[in-house]
């Protein structure tokens, strides 16, 4: 039975979702539609790149251009009010290999070019770990990417063109994020999905061990006030929780109870300026269901009187959306 909708006024961006269409699972405007609208007042939505649609033919660092055209193409059938009020996909992240160094000013300029005015930065995957049960992020990239001086080369081009970056990586590589921060103040950069903390592989049943290193990173790294954090992502199986395999499916008290120390760590170290809610779906779909997953995060907040920044307000600011 489908839970009663928590707070149904409480305005939202959703600042992380994907769109994608592989052989064993379809996720395109309509899936998102279908799932934003289920009683939860979400009023817009950030893509973030993975994967989707890449050009078929060209220079191979200007395929990834490909995805944002397509995007642009649904935030603009979103746009039309054909589907309701709902502005999904308001803002769009890329992918681009900043690796090129100062060559990939090429392909940022495309990707904006193509953005229809949605464009607003980057995201290059560094999701790395030696354990080879730990599957790398989708860009398969080498340990320690962001400290490599070509992806810095390429990364100092962000900033200038008015882009942001987000970082996506495991809990292991928090303190690479924050080296890179503080090489580049002047960079917006928003951490995925709470910082990553692994719980399978060499890291399952050592929650609490694994916690408190990624606790002392994350406070770390919040020192650094060019850095946003993204509330979320911790419906993914390698986090470890393993609602994924619940029967029945877990309630939104359930995953409360095990999100609520990241999420709350996070607040109290970003504060309620520097922190957004994040729903990372179909990612997350795995271990819940989209209303679930809002009413989750409404009751960690609880009666926050930043609440409507958590929700909303952050998200728009930090992505300029209206």
């Amino acid at each position: 039975m489908a839970e009663p909708i928590i707070e149904p006024e409480l305005r939202i961006c959703d600042p992380h979702h994907h769109l994608w269409d592989f052989p064993t699972n379809r996720y395109l405007l309509p899936e998102l539609l279908a799932d934003i609208q289920t009683g939860h007042a979400v009023e817009s939505t950030v893509f973030v790149e993975c994967g989707a649609f890449y050009a078929a033919a060209g220079p191979e660092p200007m395929r990834f251009v490909g995805e944002t055209q397509f995007v642009g193409g649904a935030a603009a059938m979103a746009a039309s009010g054909r589907y309701g009020p709902i502005l999904a996909c308001e803002g769009i992240v890329g992918r681009a290999d900043l690796a090129q160094g100062s060559a990939v000013e090429e392909v940022l300029l495309a990707h904006i070019a193509s953005g229809g005015g949605r464009f607003r930065g980057i995201r290059h995957s560094g999701a790395w770990d030696a354990d080879t049960r730990i599957r790398r992020s989708h860009t398969d990239p080498p340990p320690g990417l962001y400290a490599h001086t070509g992806f810095r080369e390429g990364f100092a081009r962000l900033a200038p063109l008015g882009l942001s970056f987000e970082a996506w990586q495991y809990h292991p590589q928090l303190p690479e994020v924050t080296d890179l921060a503080r090489v580049f103040p002047r960079t917006a950069i928003v951490l995925n999905h709470v910082g990553g903390p692994l719980g399978i592989g060499p890291y399952e049943d050592r929650r609490g061990e694994v916690f408190e290193v990624w606790r002392r990173d994350i406070l770390e790294l919040a020192k650094c006030e060019n850095v946003w954090v993204k509330l979320g992502g911790l419906g993914m199986p390698i986090c470890g929780f393993k609602f994924h395999k619940s029967a029945p499916p877990p309630t939104s008290a359930d995953l409360a109870a095990a999100w609520r120390p990241y999420i709350e760590t996070c607040i109290a170290a970003f504060g309620t300026d520097r922190a957004m809610f994040e729903s990372n779906f179909p990612v997350d779909k795995a271990s819940c269901d989209y209303p679930t997953l809002w009413n989750a995060f409404k009751r960690i907040a609880g009666s926050d009187p930043d609440r409507e920044k958590l929700f909303r307000n952050n998200a728009c600011a930090f992505y300029r959306l209206r």
